[in-house]
């Protein structure tokens, strides 16, 4: 039988193991008691449960609990932030299907929030961390290092820059509030749409 005691490189219909030495997981497929690749990636077998997975090259990015993403504000209510998740910050690839998320005014920062509408705007970009993937996205920004990325000018559309206690619109003059995250303005190889991150 192949080692798989380390990683390696498969290809769809490799053999891995048995069912017997194996529980069949993500992106594998049992066949009269043995255990094929089901598609082209690298082997991992967790130690807990005997379970081996292929975890695909250039996988399609899925959204989980605890991972950074960034998110698009499409429209602020009393309550919540209803946002399209974008891309993820480690891959900066994009999520497929542009899903849905909210970030409710509780998790909007570090302490009470009296309006959304001084935290956030339509069209702002994110950095928030997934707090529920499923059966609905559920973000925050409550960290330090977490909120508003890139932002535009609610008179102008121009790009806001950072000043010492507001953004600062270099266009206009205009001055808004945002509950920016730590590296506001840094925003660096993922693709948007016409407004979205990839032009700026």
């Amino acid at each position: 039988m192949s080692d798989t005691g380390t990683a390696r490189l498969v290809l769809p219909g490799d053999l891995l193991g048995t069912a017997e030495e194996f529980v069949p997981g993500w992106g594998t497929y049992e066949d009269h008691g043995k255990i094929y690749a089901a598609l082209m990636g690298h082997t991992n077998v967790s130690p807990n449960d005997h379970a081996i997975r292929v975890d695909a090259v250039n996988a399609i990015p899925r959204i989980a609990e605890k991972d950074l993403v960034y998110a698009r504000v499409d429209e602020v209510k009393s309550a919540m932030a209803v946002c399209t998740v974008m891309a993820s910050f480690d891959s900066r690839r994009v999520v497929p299907g542009a899903p849905e998320g909210t970030v409710h005014i509780s998790k909007a920062k570090d302490g009470y929030t009296d309006s959304l509408g001084d935290e956030f705007a339509p069209g702002d970009i994110l950095l928030a961390q997934v707090l529920q993937s499923h059966p609905t996205i559920k973000l925050t920004t409550q960290s330090q290092d977490l909120g508003v990325v890139s932002a535009r000018c609610q008179v102008c559309h121009g790009l806001l820059a950072s000043g010492p206690k507001e953004l600062v619109c270099p266009r206009c003059g205009n001055r808004e509030r945002r509950k920016t995250a730590h590296g506001y303005g840094v925003l660096k190889g993922v693709r948007g749409g016409a407004d979205g991150p990839g032009a700026h």
